[in-house]
């Protein structure tokens, strides 16, 4: 997992070998529902619902969680969608100024590399920056290790059983 800070915004990057196809792998993150599966119980993470009946490109998803205890709601868009390769999604409302995620699969040495590539601002300019930046920034990587784990719970560890 890689991070930085700036002006621009704060950048996370993480990367993570699954052994099965990307055709396996895709149709799990391309269901919603399954958020709240790779997301940390002390969020109350839950999907509310979205805008198409199929996600595609301009889907909007609305989502309801707890961030340290407040309650907030969360829509994002998918502002790009290409099954079995990429889809983007970007933070129309909620908790940060910006929230830009990037997810991509690819196919590598008989699996599928999973990268998630997120740029986030918090709000409050140079205040959010110096005060809310740390706080967030360490919730965000806890975040992404938790989702880490469960996948490979999910999809690591079922294949290494035998059968």
């Amino acid at each position: 997992m890689s991070k930085s800070e700036s002006e621009t915004g704060s950048v996370l990057h993480t990367e993570q070998w699954l052994p099965l196809p990307v055709e396996k792998v895709f149709p799990f993150f391309a269901d919603e529902k399954n958020l709240e599966v790779i997301t940390p119980p002390f969020l109350h993470f839950h999907v509310l619902g979205k805008s198409t009946p199929e996600i595609t490109e301009g889907t909007l998803i609305d989502y309801k969680l707890r961030l340290r205890g407040v309650p907030v709601r969360w829509q994002s868009r998918i502002e790009e969608w290409r099954p079995n390769e990429r889809f983007v999604d970007t933070q129309v409302r909620g908790p940060y100024a910006l929230w830009h995620h990037t997810h991509l699969f690819e196919s590598v040495r008989g699996g599928t590399n999973v990268i998630d590539h997120v740029r986030y601002v918090v709000p409050l300019g140079f205040l959010g920056r110096w005060f809310v930046l740390p706080i967030v920034r360490r919730d965000v990587e806890k975040i992404f290790d938790y989702r880490r784990a469960k996948i490979t719970e999910l999809f690591v560890v079922p294949a290494s059983r035998p059968v």
